[in-house]
């Protein structure tokens, strides 16, 4: 006899059940983000501020006020992970081989230049100011790679300790929103293109919803650019890896329980290989291809479209929610010093290579 998995009292079900709360106030989030939007345009006849940035601002408040318990965890987690990386991929479908090309093979060998330029630098300001070096490492490769998820996967590499890790964490979190909010305004003074400000937003953006958030106020074309050239960047977080890898055993012993559970499991020396190159980029890759070819018929394209920016949203309202911002006030002068620090030689850097290959 079939077993029913979706029976009454299944694991599928009660899995299914503990992701209502957190994805229920993730899309009350998104909700009041497209009512305020919505109120923009009523009001001044134009939305200001985009619903995605509204989402994070909103999430940000409600977990500034209010931390949630434990029942609320499993659907913040799902619609900040999950649904981002179908948005992701559904994202791929909007960028066709003409998008790539119009970026240049200049800004795509750049990208690594920018990566490796960045993460030397993150760490000499990490050291100068005095950071333990596991500490500065985390800091450089959260800055110059994808934030959060270079932390991750770089810590067990490097055996960091947790304190460290989940310290680098906060910072990449609260700092990933005030980029977002800042850079359009940055991109505007400057009066950069959409493929310039793209790029901008690409190489200096940690997260992937956060580089659409925060290219979006400059138009569909700085959101394909910024997104091919961040998941550009995230790609470079397998060499990286490895090469960490191999010097580790040089780190010396400061840094030793990365992980919570170290104690209970071998160490790895590195991440599995599709934690390097997640399901989502590939799916992102693919849907270029399918597009480039003609594969994905144009009257599916504008619901592909819209069901990636609806699910982008809701896992902005997830990131918002969580962001508290009082983690930065908590974790010191020196690490708040390097992640800024850091931040802005990234930016100079970035904009020093789209002035170079004089992006259009």
């Amino acid at each position: 006899m079939v077993r029913d998995t979706a029976a009454p009292g299944s694991p599928v079900l009660s899995r299914a059940g503990g992701l209502l709360p957190g994805l229920a106030l993730c899309v009350a989030v998104t909700a009041l983000a497209f009512a305020a939007s919505a109120a923009e345009v009523a009001l001044f006849g134009q939305a200001w501020i985009e619903a995605l940035v509204l989402a994070i601002l909103i999430g940000t408040v409600i977990r500034t006020a209010w931390t949630p318990s434990a029942r609320w965890h499993p659907g913040i987690g799902f619609s900040a992970k999950i649904l981002l990386e179908v948005a992701v991929v559904l994202l791929g479908a909007s960028v066709s081989a003409a998008t790539i090309l119009s970026a240049g093979p200049a800004l795509l060998l750049g990208i690594a230049a920018v990566v490796a330029m960045a993460l030397l630098a993150g760490f000499g300001i990490g050291r100068l100011l005095g950071l333990p070096v596991r500490m500065a490492v985390l800091v450089a490769c959260g800055n110059a790679i994808c934030g959060n998820s270079a932390i991750a996967a770089v810590a067990p590499v490097i055996d960091a300790h947790s304190d460290d890790v989940a310290a680098s964490i906060a910072f990449t979190a609260v700092l990933g929103v005030a980029v977002v909010l800042g850079l359009p305004l940055l991109g505007i003074g400057l009066q950069l293109s959409g493929v310039q400000y793209g790029a901008l937003a690409g190489l200096t953006v940690y997260a992937v919803p956060q580089v659409i958030a925060a290219a979006a106020p400059l138009g569909a074309t700085a959101v394909q650019i910024g997104t091919l050239v961040k998941l550009v960047r995230v790609l470079m977080l397998g060499p990286v890896c490895l090469l960490l890898s191999l010097l580790a055993p040089r780190l010396g012993g400061e840094g030793a329980g990365a992980c919570a559970d170290m104690a209970e499991r071998p160490r790895r020396t590195h991440p599995p290989v599709h934690h390097l190159v997640p399901w989502f980029i590939q799916g992102f890759l693919a849907m270029i291809v399918l597009r480039s070819l003609g594969l994905i018929p144009p009257a599916a394209l504008p619901a592909m479209e819209h069901a990636a920016t609806l699910l982008t949203v809701v896992s902005m309202a997830a990131l918002g929610l969580g962001v508290d911002v009082r983690t930065v006030a908590r974790a010191g002068g020196r690490v708040t010093a390097a992640v800024v620090l850091s931040l802005l030689v990234l930016g100079g850097i970035s904009l020093t290579l789209i002035r170079l290959i004089g992006l259009a």
